[in-house]
């Protein structure tokens, strides 16, 4: 199995530069690059990757995507003197031309192409390129919005061609629509194109009718083009976090990838002078670690934009850091989606619904009359005093998000526990272990004794419940004193075992703990108010907060539709998943589960499990330590009747848990 993250680095493209005074262009400066290696060096990220050098593209590999005229431009102007640089760069939108641009432009495609290769050879599981210029707007005969050579469009055809791959997702999270993208792929159903954008109605460069939602792909192309608008500025965590649970990740698993592509911009992260968003670097993270759960981890992370250098650096090194498999920081932030984005994921899902299993059932309908049309009338008759509201034009603007993020990522990063995943060294355990793990001594019989005597002394009077139970804290102990990160223990009676862990983890002092049970299984009442949230995944009615007969592909729209938008709302400092007979969710399902639930409680997740499901403790324990999930298999669009049962279950709880709305 492949292991390891690559990092592509040549300090030569930063010799791309601007020669000439344009207010336009000036914010694409070298220092984008080198102060995201040096923040990376900083955090001695560096160093834990596999170093992979850059090459430059070859004429061919460029021309995978662009015509022999656009490349014939970009040699020619290696040896231009600035006036003729000047007067070629103003045959394009948003573009300049340096001597050394065309030498470092292939310098970028090479260094993505080479990333890419590390990935599908198995040297590295994933890894990210910095790389400049960017590329997500370049078009096949046309520079634009500082990109020369489309580096992410040129990796996907020449993976097409190289490795035989059917199907590639590209996920563009810039703040600007990579139109360059959308128009090279508009037709290819083996690219499914997915980018949020900062749109406001069309008033927002590139400005392009294409760039709202209803712009699907053309021909067979038809529904492999997904463009998410945003259609105000303040966009947050929340609002990001809930595109994907209802709009991208459906879609995503629903197309299976053999490969994954980010375009990373990072100007729709706060502070950015072009995104004017607020989300916090730590949400990168977050939305990394739900991309490297497809395509068998095959993940490729490429540069693109973000010009607020501080935010741009401390957000590539959160991305980072959840490829080489660190805990997730906790997000911050109100956790709900703004009125006008869940307006633009009900558009979206309208648009798309001729052409998705996973939509097949859902009510959609478009919304015409949107909130954010209002803004529109006021933008039309600007009152001068508040024009420039929301702009981060002047440097004590900047000043004040680099000190707010100097801050904040001090209160969000934290010393991740020596140890990964633990389990105990109880009889008849280690021959289980099918990968690396530390090993606990179980607590003393007569300790637990002690400690359940005071809540549930008449469930345990069985020796060999008293040895799961102390098997079971010792691992817990470790899990809540942050020694190790994540932990697994084996039970007779995994309904008590959880019921035993929740209590001891608010005894302990943690005051949000989600459980998730999974199977049939008695549930010991919940009587520590607001402290715990119990979900039960199962086949009977008679608890408050439950999924009925969650099986098979209906795992999808139960867990991205309910599950994960419910826990993110919540936002727990700690996850236990109990599991015991008769489970729905297949070993799959199961292993998918904690997987994405990885993301929650800075990764702090305890899994209790039936100690005769031995196959799924050997998956389960891979999905702790950082494996990728295994193929889930062919996409089966949940019946009618569940995805009603769905729906009802989030209007039911959608404004107390705000994460769940999508209409």
């Amino acid at each position: 199995m492949a292991s390891g993250t690559a990092l592509v680095y040549d300090e030569e493209m930063t010799t791309h530069k601007l020669l000439w005074s344009d207010p336009v262009c000036d914010i694409e400066v070298p220092e984008r690059l080198s102060s995201s290696y040096e923040r990376l060096k900083y955090y001695g990220i560096v160093e834990r990757c596999v170093p992979v050098p850059a090459r430059e593209g070859s004429e061919e590999e460029i021309l995978l995507v662009h015509s022999p005229e656009h490349l014939e431009v970009a040699k020619s102007t290696q040896t231009m003197n600035e006036e003729e640089l000047k007067r070629v760069s103003g045959n394009y939108d948003a573009f300049f031309f340096h001597p050394n641009t065309y030498r470092c432009a292939r310098l970028a495609v090479g260094a993505t192409l080479e990333l890419l290769d590390a990935v599908m050879s198995g040297k590295v599981c994933n890894g990210m390129a910095l790389v400049r210029p960017p590329g997500h707007h370049s078009q096949r005969n046309a520079a634009n919005g500082f990109c020369l050579f489309n580096n992410v469009a040129i990796a996907a055809e020449y993976a097409k061609v190289k490795y035989h791959l059917q199907r590639i997702l590209i996920v563009d999270w810039d703040v600007h629509h990579g139109q360059g993208t959308q128009y090279i792929f508009a037709e290819d159903p083996s690219v499914l194109y997915f980018s949020w954008h900062r749109y406001e109605h069309q008033e927002f460069w590139p400005s392009l009718k294409e760039s709202d939602y209803d712009a699907v792909g053309l021909g067979k192309g038809k529904g492999f083009n997904i463009n998410l608008p945003w259609n105000k500025v303040g966009m947050g965590n929340s609002d990001y976090l809930a595109a994907f649970f209802h709009v991208l990740l459906p879609m995503a698993f629903e197309f299976d990838p053999e490969l994954v592509l980010v375009s990373s911009g990072y100007d729709s992260g706060i502070g950015d002078p072009e995104g004017q968003m607020n989300a916090t670097p730590e949400v990168f993270a977050h939305l990394t670690h739900f991309l490297m759960q497809l395509a068998n981890g095959k993940l490729c992370v490429i540069l693109e934009g973000g010009y607020h250098l501080k935010s741009l650096s401390e957000s590539v090194c959160m991305t980072v850091k959840a490829l080489l498999g660190d805990p997730v920081p906790h997000i911050t932030g109100e956790m709900a989606p703004s009125l006008s984005a869940v307006e633009s994921f009900q558009n979206v899902r309208a648009a798309h619904k001729p052409y998705w299993k996973w939509l097949m059932h859902e009510d959609t309908s478009f919304l015409q009359n949107l909130s954010t049309k209002s803004l529109l009338l006021k933008k039309a008759n600007p009152n001068p005093a508040t024009e420039d509201e929301f702009k981060i034009t002047n440097n004590d603007e900047v000043v004040k998000v680099e000190r707010f993020l100097e801050i904040h990522m001090k209160n969000i990063l934290f010393p991740v526990p020596p140890i990964k995943t633990a389990t105990t060294d109880s009889k008849g355990s280690p021959h289980l272990l099918t990968v690396p793990v530390h090993l606990v001594k179980e607590v003393d019989q007569n300790e637990i004794k002690g400690l359940v005597s005071g809540f549930y002394a008449d469930l345990v009077k069985e020796d060999k419940v008293l040895l799961s139970l102390g098997n079971m804290l010792a691992v817990l102990d470790k899990i809540l004193r942050k020694e190790v990160c994540n932990g697994i223990a084996e039970s007779p009676i995994s309904s008590i075992s959880g019921a035993v862990a929740l209590k001891h983890a608010v005894q302990f002092g943690f005051q949000r703990v989600l459980c998730i049970f999974v199977g049939d299984m008695q549930i010991i009442p919940n009587t520590e108010d607001g402290k715990i949230l119990i979900i039960h995944i199962c086949d009977k009615e008679h608890f408050s907060l439950l999924l009925k007969d969650a099986e098979g592909n209906d795992f999808f729209s139960a867990v991205l539709g309910f599950i994960l938008p419910i826990a993110y709302s919540y936002q727990p400092n700690l996850t236990v998943i109990a599991v015991g007979p008769n489970q729905s969710l297949g070993i799959s399902g199961i292993s998918l589960l904690f997987a994405l639930l990885g993301g929650l409680a800075e990764s702090r997740i305890f899994a209790v499990i039936k100690d005769t499901e031995r196959n799924l403790i050997q998956r389960v324990e891979k999905a702790l330590l950082g494996a990728s999930t295994p193929h889930f298999g062919i996409y089966v669009p949940p019946t009618q009747e569940k995805a009603k049962k769905i729906k009802t279950l989030r209007d039911q709880f959608q404004q107390e848990w705000k994460m769940l709305q999508c209409s």
